[in-house]
């Protein structure tokens, strides 16, 4: 981390929950806010539970956000909660998320194929479906 990228412990701050909503990040200041009291975001390594934590420019932030852990270093604070382009230029995304892999833990696993029309399972099927995914799941 170079002298410029560094927080400025002087310069201007904002609601951890703010900018996380202003940078597009959820969809509601609720959910940021819940996010942050819930001890899973942490602010240069910090750990916060409160959404009213101070963030500067400089600052790197490390959540769970989906099925990724998301590394974000904040550029500027922002002044609202703008389109998705104004939004991108208040962070650098240090970890970006990588692309689902082909057989990864995320692939739903393979539906029990039956004729169309068929109509529901009768108890021995749904029997057999069970042992199936019981199986996948060991």
């Amino acid at each position: 981390m170079s002298e410029t990228d560094k927080p400025d412990p002087d310069g201007e701050t904002l609601r951890a929950d703010k900018w996380l909503w202003y940078a597009r990040f959820f969809k509601s200041r609720t959910l940021a806010a819940e996010l942050c009291k819930g001890g899973r975001l942490r602010v240069s390594g910090v750990k916060v539970s409160k959404a009213n934590h101070p963030v500067r420019a400089g600052d790197v932030l490390t959540f769970p956000l989906g099925h990724h852990i998301r590394v974000i270093r904040v550029l500027a604070l922002g002044q609202r909660r703008g389109p998705a382009p104004e939004a991108r230029l208040l962070y650098e995304d240090l970890e970006p998320p990588q692309a689902k892999s082909a057989a990864g833990p995320d692939t739903p696993l393979p539906a029990a194929e039956r004729a169309r029309g068929a109509g529901r399972p009768t108890k021995r099927e749904r029997r057999q479906i069970d042992r199936l995914h019981d199986s996948d799941m060991e």
